[in-house]
Formats: structure tokens, sequence, C-alpha cells
């Protein structure tokens, strides 16, 4: 029994999935303590955007520290922050019709993030009722949690979490159901039990949902129905922005104008705990230390976000270069598809943050513990576990997009033919 088994506690995961113990990390590169290489299609599940220990953002950091920059500054005025937020809105924030949107740090975790939007919209609007959605996936505290759908995380909390209303996400009632039209008939009539929302809270591409991405046109319909109806939009763009859909925000392509966006996860560039909570200034209704957090300043972060911002997103060359990489990758899902099952198999999910739906959780288990073995960290998505999930680094290379596809090509002809053999 190793030290993990014996002391850490059993809500552990990963490391499960992945029984080996890493000692380096580069782009999208994990290696053991026994030397094995692994390439890297989790990226810890989305953190990672621009790999492992990137160079340029590195040397960022090293400087910051060796020069005894403040590490740890509450909500004060540090340098790093003023560079952060000055780098976010003029490459970020103006460029997308957003320059006078109000930045708030609201603590380490996405959830912290989500927590802090619904706390807004609430205290905003004078309503507690929340929209949520099928297979959403908000975070793992209390409030979070609530609008989070998976019963396994929800399960966790062993009490009722109320103030939450669930509405069927795009595709939830089968192709051809626009929901946003149920939606908006249970706000229409006062007879339908359902309480006059504070906002709406959606991912565009459900991650932990199972790769759900919602259609444009669905999206646009549920902005319509929150400004019909004066509720806010919150987007969770924790897992799905900062280029993982092929845009910063991954609602760019769409059109919508979210009131309040959440964003953590890559927002550092460099694994370090980051999250901040994005909304129109006319919302900005606190009082000062009204919502705060211990853990709000993390000035290593605000170093690595800027150096990122200015390295990647100064043009779109680096947008561009992530788009052609969620091209190939997608088209070598769609190959194996065709190869394995194209009526048992699906493609899921939009740009470098796409799988393969399974008919079950038990073939894509079966898929994820093949490719481990043959090199490839790659997880499972989805309410019963069925989506091979891919979540590459967004700087890796067109070799390690290749390895993986083989990889994945031979894992699930292994899992297939062992399930066909079990049939038999």
């Amino acid at each position: 029994m190793n030290i993990f088994q014996k002391t850490e506690s059993e809500v552990r995961t990963y490391s499960r999935s992945f029984p080996v113990t890493f000692t380096k990390a580069k782009g999208a590169v994990l290696t053991t303590d026994e030397g094995k290489d692994y390439v890297d299609f989790l990226a810890g599940a989305g953190t990672l955007n621009y790999g492992h220990n990137n160079d340029v953002l590195k040397q960022a950091l090293v400087d910051y520290i060796m020069a005894d920059g403040v590490t740890h500054g509450l909500d004060m005025q540090t340098e790093a922050k003023a560079e952060f937020l000055n780098t976010f809105r003029d490459l970020i924030l103006e460029p997308r019709g957003m320059g006078d949107f109000k930045v708030m740090f609201t603590g380490p975790t996405g959830t912290n993030s989500v927590e802090a939007a619904l706390k807004l919209a609430r205290k905003v609007k004078g309503r507690s009722n929340i929209i949520s959605f099928t297979n959403g996936f908000h975070g793992v505290t209390g409030g979070a949690l609530a609008a989070t759908g998976n019963q396994h995380h929800r399960g966790g909390m062993g009490t009722s979490m109320p103030d939450v209303t669930r509405m069927p996400f795009d595709g939830y009632l089968g192709e051809g159901v626009d929901t946003t039209e149920y939606l908006e008939q249970v706000l229409s009539d006062p007879s339908s039990g359902v309480d006059h929302p504070a906002a709406v809270i959606v991912e565009t591409i459900q991650g932990e949902g199972g790769l759900n991405a919602a259609s444009f046109e669905w999206l646009r319909n549920l902005e319509k129905v929150c400004r019909r109806h004066d509720m806010l939009l919150i987007v969770d763009d924790i897992q799905s922005g900062c280029g993982r859909s092929g845009r910063f925000f991954s609602f760019e392509e769409v059109g919508i104008k979210p009131d309040i966006i959440t964003l953590s996860k890559s927002l550092s560039g460099y694994g370090l705990p980051f999250a901040v909570t994005i909304f129109r200034p006319e919302l900005d209704i606190w009082s000062p230390g009204e919502h705060n957090g211990t853990f709000r300043g993390n000035n290593h972060a605000f170093v690595t976000a800027a150096t990122a911002f200015k390295t990647f997103w100064s043009d779109d060359s680096f947008q561009k270069e992530v788009q052609r990489k969620a091209k190939k990758l997608r088209e070598g899902l769609q190959a194996i598809i065709r190869k394995h099952g194209n009526k048992t198999l699906e493609l899921k999910g939009r740009g470098l943050m796409s799988g393969i739906e399974c008919p079950d959780g038990d073939l894509a288990g079966a898929v994820i513990k093949g490719a481990f073995e043959q090199g490839l960290v790659i997880e499972t998505s989805g309410a019963h576990d069925q989506v091979v999930k891919c979540l590459v680094p967004l700087v890796i290379t067109d070799e390690q997009i290749d390895f993986g596809m083989k990889v994945l090509d031979k894992a699930f002809a292994a899992a297939m033919e062992k399930r066909e053999r079990k049939a038999s």
C-alpha cells in the first residue's frame, strides 16, 4: 500500500484511473518516476491550455518570484494585479465589446466564481430562483452544487438544495425540440409553479455533462427568453473558455451578450488557482467586503495570466492555430467513429473540447484504460461516464494528436472486440 492509498482520502478520483506517480511535465507530456512518458489528453481537466511548464510563462513567474514580488495580497493593489487588469481589459475584453465590464476576484477555484455570480444575480434582481440545465456542472460548493445536475455530486451534500429550477438543455428531449420554448411557456404561465428567476446559468458546451454543445440558435433563443422575462444571463465559461472552444470565450461565435461570465481553470495559464467573475458595470452593486475571501489575490497567477494574454492573444494567430488543430482532432475522432461504429458512436463537443460518446460507460471506461496502457492520459465524462473526452493542451503538436488518434483507434478496437466476445 503506497502513501496515497494509506493516507489520502477515498474521495480521490484521477489517481485511480492513472495509478502511476508523475514527476515531470512539459507541454503535452507527463513523465513518471520510472521515466515513462504519457501524452496528456486531460490537461488538468482543461486547466493547462498552454501546456505544462510553458517556457514563457515560467520565466515570467520565476523573474517575479526572484524579485520578491508580492505573493499574497488579499484584494490590495499590487503591480501584478494592475498588469493583469490592464492586459485583460486591453487584449481580451475591449476587442470583444466588454471593455467596461467589472472584474471581481472571487477566490481560487471555479466554484468560487459561480457562487459569486449566483449571489450577485440574486442581489441585483431581489429574487432567489435560478434556472439551470440538465447535465450542467457548476461546482461542488453549496450554491454551485444546487445548480449542478449530476446526482453523484449532489448526493455528496447530504441535504436538499433549494432555489434552483432545472430545465432541459438543448437536445435533451431529442432533435427538433427547442427546449427554450418550454422555458418560455413555464415563465409565461403564472400557474406553472416556477418562481420568477433572477438568472439563468448555462454552459455553452457541457464539459462534465458529456460534451453536449448547445446550438447557436438555441443559445440565441435562450438570451431572448432572458431579456423578455427580466432575467440575467450567466455563462459558465470555466471549462470551455480561455480558447478551448476555438475563441477566447465560447459564446463569441454565437453573438450573444451575457450579463455575467465565470472564468477559472486556464485563466492563469499555468495551472495556478485563479478565478474571476466578470459582469456588466451596472450590476456592480456590492458593498465593500460584502463578498470576500482570503485567497482573492494570487499574484503569481496574475503574472502568468497577463503573460499568457500577451503571448497568445495579442493577435488572432494563436486562435487560428487552435481552430486548425480542432479540425484535425475532430476529423481524427470522426475517422475512429466510422471505423468502429457509425451507429453506436457519436462525435461530441466543439473545438478542442471534443470526444466520442459510447453506448455506455463500460465501453468508454475500457477505452480509457486501454489508452492509458498505451501511453495516453484521457478521461470520461457524461451522466454515465459514457463519453471519451479529449481536453488536449491548445499547444499540442500535430504529431501528438496523431499519436492520440492511433492509441484511441487501438483502444476502441480492443474494447469492442472484447465486448463482442463477451456477448457471444
